[in-house]
This record gives structure tokens, sequence and C-alpha cells, in this order.
């Protein structure tokens, strides 16, 4: 179970948060531990998964405003703006209320003492670990502002390149779902109307004729029970592959689709070159690196990958070996890796590799988008033209012979 608790330390500073418990008293047990005095604690109501998804919907920060958030916070501090101060300035004009109040969280963290880059591990909802850790590497060096322009630029690449397959696939989603939507009215409501008039004039029609008329009628008589079922189906299936389980199983299918996969393993190749170069260029261990990169590809196939790879290394190994032993990452990326690795360039090989795959990306969403539009259209092509002779050529060919 999850607490929220009010407490004082020592210094009779008041501190809140959430704590996870078996029961209320381990929580206070665990508070007492940790030299708190608890003023209140209470056990927080576990909301429903369709209720937590709705939340995390509206309670979100989008790349683009996190890119915004570390542009303003690197110039002012290149303006020698004191940390805190600059962090309420950006507050006061960010329209997202969940981030204001998160910025508000941080400057109170802040002037507790805290660090920024442990006022931002507090909320892993909204900055991820690599960003955390690039800004950590920061403080340490004495070098933040150049950390900020670091994540901020690392921001906006990955928003780059995630938005360019989502906008490969809006176009075609858009169409097959109008086109499946009015398939289903048609079906329903128009085609058992056209079918009348075979059944009333009692004529012979073909097999295909008779089964697209049992059809039609079968809609319209439990359209409702039909449209429940597949809102139950995709409601399901949302729910499965948001699930550990389901999420494999759906990481693994992208990657292994037509076409599509390849296009997602390089923006995972990209993701995973650009994102460690990054912050091996901000001076993370190589192994606590590759961790991180791990949490954050964005598939779960990759990341047990990365995750083999961290232990290769941790025992002497080399990354080049574990990435050329498997079938995801493909031989050029563990032959420039090796190189890196011999040379001490680690760094820079992953940079020409990570821009070599973004521009592979770049051109085959491109070259998607040109073939996917005349596949859509043979298809629904097929679907009205087996309609026509199904139903209208019957009702012409009765027409002609009552002639």
């Amino acid at each position: 179970m999850k607490f929220s608790f009010k407490a004082k330390n020592n210094e009779g500073k008041l501190s809140e948060g959430i704590i996870e418990a078996a029961n209320r008293d381990a929580a206070l047990s665990v508070l007492q531990k940790n030299g708190l005095f608890p003023l209140n604690i209470s056990a927080q109501t576990e909301e429903l998964d369709f209720v937590k998804a709705i939340h995390k919907h509206y309670e979100r920060v989008l790349p683009k405003e996190l890119v915004v958030f570390f542009r303003q916070l690197a110039i002012l501090i290149e303006a020698r703006v004191p940390i805190v101060t600059a962090l309420t300035a950006i507050s006061e004009q960010t329209a997202n209320k969940y981030f204001i109040k998160v910025q508000k969280d941080m400057i109170r963290d802040i002037e507790d003492g805290l660090p920024f880059s442990d006022a931002m591990n507090k909320h892993q909802d909204v900055f991820s670990l690599l960003s955390i850790n690039i800004v950590r590497s920061g403080e340490a060096s004495g070098n933040l502002k150049k950390s900020i322009d670091y994540v901020a630029e690392n921001i906006e690449r990955n928003y780059l390149l995630a938005s360019r397959v989502k906008s490969a696939m809006i176009y075609p989603s858009i169409v097959m779902v109008v086109f499946f939507i009015i398939g289903f009215l048609v079906i329903s409501f128009i085609l058992p109307k056209l079918t009348q008039v075979i059944k009333d004039l009692n004529a012979t029609v073909p097999w295909y004729t008779q089964v697209v008329m049992t059809v039609g009628d079968f809609m319209n008589a439990y359209w409702w029970a039909v449209a429940f079922a597949v809102i139950g189906v995709a409601v399901g299936t949302f729910y499965y592959v948001n699930s550990p389980d389901g999420k494999r199983e759906w990481d693994k299918m992208k990657i292994n689709l037509p076409i599509i996969g390849t296009l997602y393993r390089y923006v995972y190749i990209t993701r995973f070159s650009e994102n460690l170069a990054v912050l091996l260029v901000g001076g993370i261990p190589i192994i606590r690196a590759l961790d991180i990169v791990s949490a954050v590809i964005g598939n779960t196939v990759y990341e047990k990958l990365f995750l083999k790879t961290a232990e290769s290394v941790k025992v002497g190994g080399n990354m080049s070996d574990v990435l050329s032993s498997s079938p995801l990452v493909p031989p050029i990326v563990s032959h420039m890796v090796k190189i890196g690795e011999d040379s001490g360039q680690i760094d820079s090989v992953l940079n020409h590799i990570a821009k070599f795959y973004d521009q592979e990306v770049e051109t085959m969403t491109k070259n998607l988008s040109t073939l996917i539009e005349p596949v859509l259209m043979i298809i629904i092509g097929i679907a009205v033209g087996f309609m026509a002779v199904a139903i209208l050529m019957p009702i012409y060919n009765i027409a002609g012979q009552i002639q």
C-alpha cells in the first residue's frame, strides 16, 4: 500500500511525500527510522487502471515543453541567474498546470538544500533517467549550463525521431479507421435496403451475393452487439498491450513486422547510439550509461539486449561482442563500435552511427508514406468493387430480365 505523509525532521523542517509499506504501522516505523516525526499519515486510495490512464494522459509534460524549459534554463544559468530564481521565472510563464506544480516542488526541494538533479529525480514521470544523470554530471563537473544544453538537444532529437515514425503512420491509420466506420454503417444500414430488392423479386443470385446478403441482415439486426464487441476487443487489446506481458509481446511484434519492423529497429539503434554518446560525453561511466540507455530505449527486447551488454562490460567484456552476436543489431553497428572501443573514440563513433541511422529513418518514413497511399487505394478499390459486383450487378441483371 501507498501512504501519503507529513512529517518533521530533527531540525523541525516540514516534509511530505509518499511511502510504500505493508500497512500503516510499517509506514510509521520506516519514517521514524529515517529520523522523521510523522504529523499525519493516510493510506492512498488505489485508482482504477482506467482512471490512472486518464490522469497519466492529462498530467503529463510534452517533449516540446521540456525542450523549452531546458533551453530557457540554460539561457538564465548562462546569465548567472540563481537556479531558484530561474525556475521561478520559468514557472510563471509555463502554461501546463501540472508542470507548474512540478517546478514549484523542485524550487522547494532546492531551497531545502537538494541539488537540482535530485529535485528532478523526484519527478521521474517528467524527467527521464538520462536527463537526470546528464544534469548530475554537469553539477559534478561545474558545467551545468552545457549539460542542460545537452539535455535540451537530446530531448529535441528524440522527439523528432519519434515524430517521423508517427507522422508516417497517421495518414494510413486515419484512412483505415474512416474506411472501417463507413463500411460498418453501409453494411449495417444501407446494404439491407439494397438487397431487399433482390429478396422481393425472389431471384437466384450467386453464392457470394448470398453471403453479402446474409452478413447485411445479421449486421442490421445485431449491429449494436458487433459495435460493443469491437469496442470490447479494442479496450481489451489496449489494456493487454499496456500490461508487462502484453508490452513484451507487442515490442517483439513491432520489430518483426514487414517493412515497419526495419523502421522500428533503426529508430532504436539511433536512440541507443545517440543517448549513449551523450551520456559518455557527459562523463557517465559506461556501465551506468548502458543501464540508463536500456531504461529509456522504449522497447523491452532492446532493453534486455543492452542490459546484457552492460553485464558483459561489467565483467571485462566488450560491447561489440554482445552486439555482434545479436540479430537485432546490424553488423555495421557492431563493427563500428569495435573500432570505437579499439581507438578510444567510442562516443564519436556512436555519434556517426546515430547520424547514419537517423538519415535512414527519415528516408524510410518518406518512402513509406509514398508506398502506403497506393496500397490503401488498392484495398479500398477491391472492397468497393466486390460490393458493386456482389450487389449492384445482380440488381442490374434482374432489371434487364424484367424488361
